[in-house]
């Protein structure tokens, strides 16, 4: 049974804990689904809260903006403690900035600390931590070393009783002969198997059978004591330095015990950490799920050493972090690129580094297509070239050199040439760089290395001169090597088996015994030459030599000499059967090295010839380098370019094969051009071959600035420089092209050979001006352009005389009007427009209101860059082809204001409804100088005071925030300013939806005719605009139609009601809200509500219908106000139909043309489109027939 560890993650009971990766450095997100619905979002931070150091006593607090669907919650924890102190802290949300604000007023030390803050959802979560660090009054050190020791976890007692396998340089004990050092057994331990050779050169193993076995059984051995806490340990990440300036190493790792101590330490010493970086202490310790991240900060030289990481007492991981001596000479520089223009940033170090890191944005960059890392030969030029620049490549960019690091921008101009929606052409140059001569810099440091390499080498050999022979008992051995006393390590030809390795020692005793000061060491020797063995003792004395174990002797090639404490042996052409092991042996002292002879590696002739020619490609193709070379051991090959080392990656392939290698570079451009090097090496030296690549392509643009040469009112002659590079193809011609100032279009003028670089344009107008382009033309293709600087004039300058002084048409407060003469003399050359200029009034300064190139062809314009209230004068200046001429007299001081008039309304509306509940809004705009005094008056009186009025600039405005049904009435607003006054009145009618009519009641007295009656609205008495509409249908036709519309009255009569049909009516009321719900009828068919008729108590078949006319509905009295529609409507019935006529004042009014008059079945209209004060009075309805008259009569009110 395999046992899960606790989540730790946050997610609940059937969730899962999905990490999230977030646009924001920083930002931990879990997502508890694993799909997210369409529309859904887990949260997410768009800005996070910011460290914060802040003195005590003051107001500190964090800011975030949180995003996700639906709205994430956001809380706020500290590591420390809790914030459910509402005085101490305070959670605030701003919703129209969505920000959300964390404050702490008055802060205290004690509230230093880690703070986390947590933006939650059905659908993950996202969390920050921010550090908040309070500087305290009267700071107190011994008070924050307390604090520091604090901040380690668990019991101190039980803790400082740990000890490291790696003791403390304090704590070692003097080491024996031949014993190893517990670093080494520990790194190797923990890295890979490609560094076990580093890891035993740096520790002088050179047994590797011996070392491999004894680091078996020590693996066995820790993987047994690491089973008793951890279930699984991967992804051994060794320290290295970030682009953030910390360093870090990282483990994967499963706890047994998730409550199992983790321990780290430093060359043997326990450190303190804490949980999150950025927190008091200098290292770190951070957990994400299984995967556990060290960091430190502030880094220094003094960090350096061996870093273990332990569970409980067992050792889980040991790294090597070494920082070297480096510096940078020259730092990268800002680099201003175009798009799809290439940029390089280049550095120069003090040490030579084989590898630097560079970062871009934060991220670790590699060779690749999109990056090429370049390293000069002497390793102290390194170079990162960005190909390809776009504008996501924008950024900063960082190189890193042990703990040094440097950092510059690079800009990214997008190319405004482009055409939208197509790619543009990549283009062949490359912007930055240094600005610097690399190479001599990195030269001169190269020899400074090298003085102070001798120099140290000088002071070693004096001091081992100078030092007496060192005082030891005769009978007690010391350990010497070659230059100190260390022992040296090497792997004995007699070693087998899991013998541990010799060390070999020479001995110094008294004077009296001798002993080696300087002994033998492995040599590479060339095949045919010389070499030389010497040894130094440290008394005059004999010795023996051997070779492989055989003693030699002088002869047969071989010299020995003795010279005072110098023994040497010299052999004179060295073969293969020199290659062994010598051995100088004097008494019981001896010492050996190896001999291996060899040769220089060496190309064949003809290959070395055919690699010499160089390789011409034409930009965008491929090329290809191959040399031949015999198969060596040890043999190293190297391809450069102007002498920077090339590396496999991006667009070069290197590829090695036993007896040749090959060189490609793929989609060659101009720049790759230069000398192609292969350098093969092995211990015996170094052969170099040469070669050129050329990349043909288009030349560059012509060396500029163009020339006049000479100008005249008919010929403009100029004169350029010749590209500087001409793409690897020489300049067959030149083509200009010329440009009228003022116009658009170019015109080629034609091309002149690649020997002449001038030209004469005889084509041309006096007074006008040029501008001219060149381009250079090989077989390739054209350049780009080389333009003029500025444009050329044909002659000499004519101006125009000056323009007539300007005349103020109109002026304003916003806008003054202009009016001027043109010239009285031209002088021979057409003006093309004018350039108005204007001074305020106490400055000196003329101000132009539009540029030269830019010309107002007529003679007005109206300058609308005033300020209300300054006073300005203008004056104008013709342009002609030469320019602009001399100006105009001023014109008179003018005040920008406007002139004085009476107020008036600008378009008012003069009805506005508004539904009860809303807020009624009346805004009036308006036009008065100087501005007038504004009142509101509410049916003639004065507004109450939670009315609210708005008096700007031009408007005016009337808010009622909570309008009722007695808000409704006519509203008048006056203006009044010292020119005079004026008023307008608004109806405003604040109503609502109607409520239904009463119920239907049905009535037939005429043969064919209903009456249709009903009780009134109960929004009729409060609302004089509430008029009814009629609804019917009948059984033969089922659909509803409006049968009578606009009634102010509660009957109507219909008309063609037929016997034996079923008829249903609504009765609808309608305001200038809307509609209301219908009040139905009964149902009216035969033998329904028919009214029985009768004749003086006899029943007769035939019955009459003739009778007098009688006004069923009257007339009622109307007030409208003024321009307001007006509706009058009355019922009249009779047989046969009666006459009727209109009357106003007792005059008939039926054919008269401002009034619409309608009798449609008994019901009389009366329409007045836009009533006047003349249409008040006494309106009469008079119907007669045969039988008799009827009449009824309102009066009618006209309000101003």
């Amino acid at each position: 049974m395999i046992r899960k560890s606790k989540a730790t993650d946050g997610t609940a009971a059937g969730q899962v804990g999905i990490k999230k990766k977030s646009k924001v450095p920083g930002v931990m997100i879990t997502q508890f689904i694993e799909t997210l619905p369409e529309g859904k979002s887990h949260p997410d931070f768009t800005r996070k809260p910011i460290a914060l150091t802040i003195q005590e006593g003051k107001f500190a607090f964090f800011k975030a903006i949180v995003i996700g669907d639906p709205t994430p919650t956001v809380t706020w924890s500290r590591n420390n403690g809790d914030v459910s102190d509402t005085s101490r802290y305070q959670s605030k949300y701003d919703s129209p900035s969505n920000e959300h604000t964390f404050e702490m007023p008055n802060v205290a030390p004690d509230q230093a600390d880690t703070y986390k803050c947590f933006a939650t959802n059905e659908y993950g979560q996202a969390m920050v931590t921010v550090v908040l660090n309070v500087i305290e009054v009267g700071f107190k050190k011994d008070k924050a070393q307390k604090q520091a020791a604090d901040a380690i976890e668990g019991d101190f007692k039980t803790v400082l009783k740990r000890k490291s396998k790696v003791r403390p340089k304090s704590e070692q004990p003097e080491k024996k002969e031949g014993e190893m050092d517990p670093k080494f057994w520990e790194l190797l331990l923990s890295a890979d198997k490609k560094d076990y050779e580093r890891i035993c050169a740096e520790f002088g193993v050179t047994n590797y059978r011996w070392m491999l076995k004894k680091l078996n059984e020590m693996k066995k051995e820790r993987e047994e004591e690491q089973a008793q806490f951890i279930k699984s340990l991967s992804n051994l990440r060794p320290i290295q330095v970030n682009a953030d300036g910390t360093a870090s190493f990282e483990i994967d790792m499963d706890l047994i015990e998730q409550s199992s101590s983790i321990f780290l330490y430093k060359d043997g010493e326990m450190i303190p950490y804490s949980k999150e970086l950025g927190d008091k202490l200098k290292h770190s310790l951070k957990k994400i799920g299984k995967k556990y991240i060290f960091s430190m900060r502030d880094l220094m030289p003094e960090d350096a050493g061996l870093y273990q990481l332990d569970v409980e007492d067992v050792n889980m991981f040991s790294t090597d972090f070494k920082i070297p001596m480096v510096d940078f000479l020259v730092k990268i520089q800002e680099v201003k690129a175009k798009e799809r223009e290439d940029a390089i940033f280049e550095c120069v170090l003090s040490n030579p580094f084989a590898k630097i890191l560079w970062f871009g944005k934060n991220m670790p960059l590699e060779q690749g297509d999109k990056y090429d890392i370049e390293v000069s030969e002497d390793k102290l030029i390194h170079r990162l070239l960005v190909k390809d620049c776009m504008v996501a490549d924008k950024g900063i960019y960082c190189a890193c050199a042990g703990i040094k690091s440097c950092s510059a921008w690079l800009v990214i101009e997008a190319d405004k040439d482009a055409q939208k929606g197509k790619k543009t052409a990549r283009k062949t140059t490359r912007a930055g760089g240094s600005g610097q001569d690399l190479q001599k810099i990195a030269k001169e440091q190269q020899a400074k290395l090298e003085k102070e390499k001798e120099e140290r080498k000088e002071q070693m050999k004096a001091s081992e001169e100078a030092a007496p022979p060192p005082a030891a008992p005769t009978d007690t051995p010391v350990v010497a090597g070659s230059a100190a006393s260390k022992p040296r390590v090497v792997n004995e030809p007699t070693m087998t088996g899991s013998h541990p390795p010799v060390v070999e020692a020479t001995t110094t005793v008294l004077k009296t015994k001798p002993g080696i000061t300087s002994g033998l060491s492995n040599i590479y020797a060339l095949r045919g030459k010389s070499a030389e063995l010497q040894v130094k003792m440290n008394i005059d004395s004999d010795g023996t030599w051997f070779k492989d174990g055989k003693q030699l002797n002088s002869g047969a090639g071989i010299t020995i000499t003795k010279d005072g404490n110098s023994h040497e042996l010299r052999i004179k052409s060295c073969s293969d059967d020199s290659s062994g092991i010598y051995q100088f042996t004097s008494g019981e002292h001896s010492t050996q090295g190896k001999v291996t002879v060899g040769d220089v590696p060496e190309f064949d002739p003809d290959d070395l010839h055919k690699f010499s020619k160089p390789v011409i490609v034409r930009a965008g193709q491929n090329a290809a380098f191959k040399m031949p070379f015999p198969p060596q051991e040890s043999l190293e090959v190297n391809w450069f370019k102007d002498g920077t080392e090339l590396k496999d990656g991006g667009g070069v392939k290197i590829v090695r094969e036993r007896n040749h290698s090959r060189l490609l570079f793929r989609d060659c451009l101009r720049i790759d051009t230069g000398e192609i090097k292969i350098q093969l090496k092995n211990p015996f030296g170094a052969i170099e071959a040469t070669s050129k690549l050329i990349v043909l392509d288009r030349p560059g643009p012509p060396e500029g600035p163009v020339k006049t040469v000479e100008t005249t009112s008919s010929i403009i002659e100029i004169k350029w420089d010749p590209p500087k590079d001409d793409g690897g193809s020489a300049v067959t011609n030149y083509i200009i092209e010329r440009q009228q100032t003022g116009q658009s279009l170019w015109t080629k003028l034609g091309d002149v050979s690649a020997d002449k670089t001038s030209f004469r344009d005889r084509n041309v107008t006096h007074g006008k001006k040029y501008n001219y382009r060149i381009y250079a033309e090989n077989p390739e293709g054209i350049s780009d352009a080389l333009e003029t600087a500025e444009s050329i004039m044909a002659g000499i300058m004519i101006l125009a005389g000056p323009p007539g002084a300007p005349k103020v048409v109109s002026a304003s407060k916003t806008c003054i009007n202009l009016t001027w003469t043109p010239p009285g003399d031209d002088k021979g050359v057409p003006i093309i427009g004018y350039q108005v200029e204007k001074r305020k009034k106490d400055t000196n300064q003329w101000i132009p209101l539009n540029a030269v190139n830019e010309p107002i062809e007529d003679i007005k314009y109206a300058v609308k860059d005033i300020s209300e209230g300054s006073e300005y004068e203008f004056r104008v200046t013709a342009i002609n082809e030469s320019g602009s001429g001399d100006p105009s007299p001023p014109s008179a001081m003018v005040c920008a204001k406007n002139p004085n008039m009476r107020p008036c309304f600008k378009d008012p509306e003069d009805f506005i409804v508004v539904r009860a509940g809303n807020s009624a809004r009346i805004k009036i705009c308006f036009e008065a100088e100087p501005p007038p005094q504004i009142t509101w008056l509410k049916d003639d009186e004065k507004i109450s005071a939670w009315i609210n009025i708005i008096n700007t600039e031009g408007t005016s405005q009337l808010v009622i925030p909570n309008s009722k049904r007695s808000d409704s009435a006519i509203y008048t607003i006056k203006a009044k300013n010292s020119v005079g006054e004026a008023s307008f009145d608004i109806d405003l009618r604040v109503t609502d939806e109607p409520k239904v009519p009463g119920p239907v009641e049905l009535e037939q007295t005429v043969h064919g005719k209903l009456v249709i009656s009903w009780a009134p609205s109960p929004d009729q008495e409060l609302d004089d605009r509430l008029y009814y509409i009629v609804s019917q249908h009948d059984s033969l036709n089922r659909v509803w139609k409006t049968i009578a519309d606009r009634l102010f009255t509660n009957t109507y009569t219909a008309s063609n009601i037929l016997p034996g049909t079923e008829y249903h009516f609504r009765i609808y009321a309608k305001n200038d809200m809307g509609l209301s719900d219908p009040s139905p009828s009964p149902t009216w068919g035969t033998n329904i509500n028919k009214v029985p008729v009768t004749s003086n108590g006899i029943i007769s078949t035939e019955v009459s219908f003739e009778r007098p006319p009688s006004i069923l509905v009257p007339l009622k009295v109307h007030t409208p106000p003024k321009g307001y529609q007006l509706f009058m409507t009355c019922a009249v019935r009779g047989y046969p139909a009666p006459a009727v006529s209109w009357y106003l004042n007792d005059i008939c009014i039926n054919s008269e043309n401002n009034y619409y008059i309608t009798n449609s079945f008994g019901v009389c209209s009366l329409y007045i489109l836009r009533v006047r004060p003349k249409d008040s009075g006494e309106y009469k309805v008079v119907a007669v027939n045969s039988f008799g008259k009827a009449e009824c009569s309102a009066k009618i009110f006209v309000r101003d």
